[in-house]
């Protein structure tokens, strides 16, 4: 999609991105309470990591998608759904919102996370606009 009367900004410093996790949370689930509390220790561990770094904006993980509705409009109706709407065999689970000062670097982070053993992390940058 191109915006149009609208120009990309970008800002001299670092860049922001996203680091989307995603992992197989049947899988997850099935992991015993010590082995999953050793685990979020890890992610907690990473946090900090992150912090101390400057680099660290915020995270959050997410309900299992069966909690998760996904919602659009047909004929200007609100129509909702169950689930999320992409049938995959990861799901989404969490996020961290880093600051980095290229692409490379933003990987580097990801590739540090627990959450790189089990599951996929995608890297994603963010688009500013401004009206031109």
């Amino acid at each position: 999609m191109v915006l149009t009367g609208y120009v990309a900004q970008r800002e001299d410093s670092d860049m922001q991105f996203m680091l989307l996790l995603y992992a197989d949370e049947k899988a997850g689930d099935a992991i015993p309470a010590a082995e999953m509390h050793a685990w979020m220790d890890k992610m907690y561990a990473y946090q900090a990591t992150l912090e101390k770094a400057g680099a660290h904006v915020m995270n959050a993980g997410l309900a299992r998608t069966y909690e998760a509705t996904t919602v659009n409009l047909e004929n200007g109706e609100m129509k909702v759904h169950d689930g999320p709407y992409a049938e995959t065999k990861e799901q989404l689970g969490g996020f961290y919102i880093i600051e980095a000062a290229d692409m490379q670097a933003a990987q580097k982070w990801a590739a540090q996370c627990p959450g790189a053993l089990w599951g996929h992390i995608e890297v994603r940058p963010f688009s500013h606009y401004k009206p031109e």
